[in-house]
């Protein structure tokens, strides 16, 4: 099997001058741990996800170099929270997204596919090979419904 066989080719995406309060609230309406980033040209740049927002509303202090190892002393609010949200969400989602996840072509082998879906614990993109175009993407659910799928038909 290849990757092309368990990815979803209509994912949704994400534009890097979408804003963080509207990615988030796509995030979190659909349960998503993470979303592609793609250009005009349907152009994969990298991920958008739960971490980035988690990052926006956790004290800086903690993401210091040497920053606070414990922070079992400081007491949050939900309201602390939002502050510090309040203050990010109308920037472009660009400025925290991430660029950790390679993206697979359509003919990686499923195993190989796999293996960084695991040790991410991200979705994967599958892009078009010599270009940058975003073809699919897999994820946990994917690959779990072509397994279940499989037993049905047992």
């Amino acid at each position: 099997m290849k990757a092309s066989e368990v990815m979803d080719p209509h994912p949704s995406t994400l534009k890097p001058t979408d804003t963080i309060e509207c990615a988030a609230s796509h995030i979190m309406d659909n349960r998503y741990r993470n979303l592609p980033v793609v250009d005009d040209n349907f152009c994969y740049v990298g991920m958008f996800g739960v971490n980035c927002l988690l990052k926006q509303v956790i004290p800086k202090q903690v993401f210091m170099d040497k920053g606070l190892k414990n922070v079992g002393f400081i007491h949050e609010s939900f309201d602390d929270l939002f502050q510090r949200f309040a203050e990010v969400k109308d920037q472009p989602i660009s400025i925290c997204m991430s660029h950790d996840i390679k993206p697979v072509s359509p003919d990686t082998p499923l195993t190989e596919t796999l293996l960084p879906l695991y040790e991410t614990r991200s979705s994967i993109p599958v892009v078009e090979p010599g270009s940058c175009k975003l073809l699919g993407m897999i994820s946990y659910w994917d690959v779990g419904r072509k397994i279940m799928k499989f037993k049905d038909e047992c």
